[in-house]
C-alpha cells in the first residue's frame, strides 16, 4: 500500500495478509494439481490442501468441516442459501423473511426468487439498526421457510441479536440464514451455539484472497439440504459445481486461523482506536452524528454524518490521502442516498452526509490523528463555503424554506 494513503476502507475489503500469501505462492506453480483429479500426486496434495483449509475455516466457527461449501464468495454464497433453500423447500411454504437494511446480494436474491412465486417479507429496522423481534415473530406464518438476516451491518457494523432471532427461529421450526460476511473473522461467531442453520462470508474481509467464500450448511438437527445453483460435475457434496480455487482456499484457511489467533487482540486495539476517532471528530465539530447503535456494533467501524455537508464532495477533500466509503461498495455507483442509513430514519441530508471509516489489523494510531486532521479541516472547509451552513449558524429554520426550483 502506499505509503502516504490511509485505508479506512476494510468493510468494502481488507488487503491480504503477507503470511496468507505466503502461504498461496506454492499453489500457483510448485503445486498446480486440480483437487478433483484423484489419479495422480499433483492432485492428491491439492485435495489435502483444500481439505486441510476447510478444517481451518470450519474450526473459527466451530462447526464440522463438512458443512463448509466453498464458493467464489459471500455474493454467491447468499445466492446459493436463499435460491437454494426456496428450489428444495418449495412444497413446505413460499415465504421467506428479511430486512430492508441487507446487502444487495441477500435484497437482489429475494427479488429474483419473488419472480419465482416467492412471497418477501422486508421488515423496517429501529434508528439503531436493529431488527424488532416481536415484528419478527409476528411475521412468521405456517408458510415462513426461511428467515434471512445479516449478522453485522456491512455499512453501520450494527450487529444483531442473533441469539435471540434463532431462538425465535427454532421455536416456529423455520431455518434461519444469515450473511455473516462482515462478523467472520473479527468477533466470535459460532452459528451452531447462536441458531443459525446457513451463514455466508468470504475470504477478502478477513484479510484473505478476493474470489473465494464459503457457505456454511447445517448438517443435523435439522440436516439443510439446498438446490445447486450451479450444474457440473457435483463438486462440494453437489451443492456447488465448479474446480476448486486451490491457491484461494489455502489463502482463505491461512486467513481463518490467524483470525482465529489474533481476532480478539485486533478488535480491543481497534476499538480503542475507532473511539478515539469518533470522540475527536466530535469534540472539534459541530453537528457531527455517530449513525447506527452505539453498544451493538463492530467493534472497527463507524458511520458518520456531518449535517450540512454533501458526503461525495467531503471525501473530494482528502480522498488523495484517505480511503474511504460513503455507502457500500457494492452500491457507490449510486448517487441516491444510503437505502440503510434512510432505513434508520435519517432524512436525505443527513444520509447524504455519511462516511463509512473501517480500521483493519494494519491501522496505526498515527494514521487515525492524521486522519481527524484531514477530515475535521475537510468538513470545516466544506461548510466555509455553504450557504446552507451560514444560514443555519444565523439561526434561520431550514425545513420551513421554501427552496426555489429551476
Amino acid at each position: 500500500m502506499e505509503d502516504n494513503l490511509i485505508y479506512f476502507d476494510n468493510n468494502s475489503t481488507t488487503p491480504c495478509d503477507p503470511r496468507v500469501v505466503d502461504a498461496m505462492l506454492p499453489w500457483f506453480y510448485q503445486n498446480p494439481g486440480n483437487a478433483a483429479s484423484r489419479s495422480h500426486a499433483f492432485g492428491w496434495k491439492a485435495e489435502e490442501a483444500v481439505d486441510y483449509a476447510r478444517e481451518q475455516v470450519a474450526n473459527l466457527i466451530n462447526v464440522e468441516s463438512k458443512e463448509i461449501i466453498f464458493t467464489s464468495g459471500a455474493t454467491e454464497s447468499d445466492n446459493l442459501a436463499i435460491k437454494g433453500v426456496f428450489e428444495m423447500y418449495g412444497r413446505k411454504g413460499n415465504h421467506i423473511i428479511t430486512l430492508t437494511t441487507e446487502h444487495k446480494a441477500v435484497l437482489d436474491a429475494c427479488d429474483k426468487v419473488e419472480k419465482m412465486g416467492a412471497d418477501v417479507t422486508y421488515l423496517e429496522v429501529n434508528n439503531e439498526g436493529l431488527v424488532d423481534l416481536k415484528a419478527l415473530e409476528d411475521a412468521i406464518t405456517d408458510k415462513t421457510i426461511l428467515v434471512s438476516i445479516m449478522w453485522a451491518n456491512n455499512e453501520t457494523g450494527v450487529i444483531q441479536p442473533m441469539k435471540e432471532i434463532g431462538e425465535i427461529c427454532a421455536k416456529k421450526g423455520v431455518l434461519f440464514f444469515s450473511d455473516a460476511t462482515q462478523a467472520v473473522g473479527k468477533i466470535p461467531v459460532d452459528p451452531k451455539e447462536t441458531g443459525v442453520h446457513l451463514m455466508a462470508f468470504t475470504g477478502h474481509k478477513m484479510y484473505g484472497p478476493k474470489g473465494v467464500g464459503a457457505l456454511f450448511v447445517n448438517r443435523k438437527k435439522p440436516r439443510v439440504k439446498v438446490v445447486a445453483q450451479m450444474d457440473g460435475g457435483g463438486h462440494e457434496r453437489g451443492m456447488r459445481s465448479g474446480t476448486l480455487n486451490v491457491p484461494g482456499i489455502v489463502g482463505f484457511g491461512k486467513a481463518a486461523e490467524l483470525a482465529k489467533q489474533e481476532m480478539a487482540a485486533d478488535a480491543a486495539r481497534l476499538s480503542v482506536l475507532r473511539d478515539k476517532l469518533e470522540s475527536a471528530l466530535e469534540s472539534r465539530l459541530e453537528e457531527v452524528y455517530v449513525n447506527g447503535s452505539r453498544t451493538h456494533r463492530m467493534p472497527h467501524v463507524t458511520n458518520i454524518s456531518f449535517k450540512h455537508v454533501e458526503g461525495e464532495g467531503l471525501m473530494m477533500t482528502f480522498n488523495e490521502n484517505i480511503a474511504v466509503s460513503s455507502g457500500s461498495a457494492c452500491t457507490s455507483a449510486s448517487l441516491e442516498p444510503s437505502y440503510v442509513l434512510v432505513a434508520l430514519g435519517l432524512g436525505d441530508d443527513l444520509a447524504h452526509s455519511s462516511i463509512r471509516f473501517s480500521l483493519g489489523r494494519f491501522t496505526k494510531e498515527e494514521e487515525i490523528d492524521r486522519a481527524i486532521e484531514l477530515v475535521a479541516n475537510g468538513v470545516t472547509h466544506m461548510r466555509d463555503l455553504s450557504p446552507i451552513w451560514e444560514m443555519y449558524k444565523e439561526g434561520v429554520d431550514l425545513d420551513s424554506v421554501q427552496w426555489q426550483e429551476h
